[in-house]
């Protein structure tokens, strides 16, 4: 994508996104697209979602969404029966604070909007029993001091679940990522870390580190593809024997030792990773 339009906003840039006719199935994979209760409805039905729900606590009490961009999160945490605080520093009426006022409206939801950042946190202690971040932790300026802030606020026994973060191998593989990230060079607000440093950065909070989902071993970290078409893709790569390789992906035990070998010769730039953390 040649960089024409550098130095926007993130509305700008998701704005630019949409009217490019070549991009209407990024912008549909990201939900971007509007009707926002659409996208939203959508989101919540996605087998993402599905294999987010099964980290999430048994207690729905109060969720934080954190860095909820247009509230696809919060509305499913809503419809999963949290009462939802979404925290998101960005006013936009498509891509902030001003899209989930209007998305809760619309679907006459009780979700409550906070303007602030996630490094320093208004709230008092022991305030939350989930604390969910998408596509967050590798945004923040201070990684560390945001997951004590996120441990500071969850009560004991809360989880935290940090979905999709981009890891990379070395620190020189970041400049390849930044170039082929789609929307940063239109604004210029990605970036991604090691995995030792989220790692660090939550146990060094105090969290108990329960899972560390690697790229392939969950549908949080490959979507918008399933793990069907992932399977697929993979087999499509054998030259010879592709449908065997396909059939024998399906099979569980199979797929299993087939992940282990991925994990281990994995190494794209940015490829996604998400963590399951608890306050004990």
């Amino acid at each position: 994508m040649e960089d024409k339009t550098g130095g926007q906003t993130w509305e700008q840039a998701v704005q630019w996104l949409r009217s490019q006719p070549d991009q209407k199935r990024l912008v549909l994979d990201c939900y971007y697209d509007d009707p926002l209760k659409d996208a939203a409805d959508r989101y919540y039905h996605s087998e993402e979602w599905q294999s987010i729900r099964a980290h999430l606590p048994d207690n729905r009490g109060n969720a934080l969404d954190v860095g909820a961009g247009r509230g696809i999160a919060s509305y499913a945490l809503s419809r999963e029966g949290y009462f939802v605080t979404a925290l998101e520093p960005d006013p936009s009426a498509i891509v902030g604070a001003e899209a989930i006022r209007s998305l809760a409206r619309e679907s006459d939801m009780s979700i409550e909007v906070t303007e602030e950042f996630s490094e320093r946190l208004s709230y008092p202690d022991n305030q939350f029993d989930l604390v969910f971040a998408r596509a967050v932790l590798h945004h923040t300026t201070d990684l560390p001091a945001a997951c004590r802030e996120f441990y500071r606020v969850l009560k004991p026994g809360g989880r935290l679940i940090a979905a999709r973060e981009h890891v990379l191998s070395s620190k020189g593989d970041l400049g390849s990522f930044l170039a082929q990230h789609p929307l940063h060079k239109l604004y210029g607000g990605e970036n991604a870390f090691l995995l030792e440093e989220y790692e660090r950065a939550i146990t060094s909070a105090g969290f108990k580190l329960i899972h560390s989902v690697a790229p392939f071993d969950s549908a949080m970290n490959i979507a918008p593809r399933t793990l069907n078409e992932t399977r697929e893709e993979i087999a499509s790569r054998f030259p010879v024997g592709a449908g065997l390789v396909s059939k024998t992906l399906r099979n569980p035990a199979a797929w299993k030792v087939a992940k282990t070998l991925l994990r281990r010769f994995d190494n794209r730039p940015g490829r996604l990773y998400s963590f399951v953390a608890d306050k004990v």
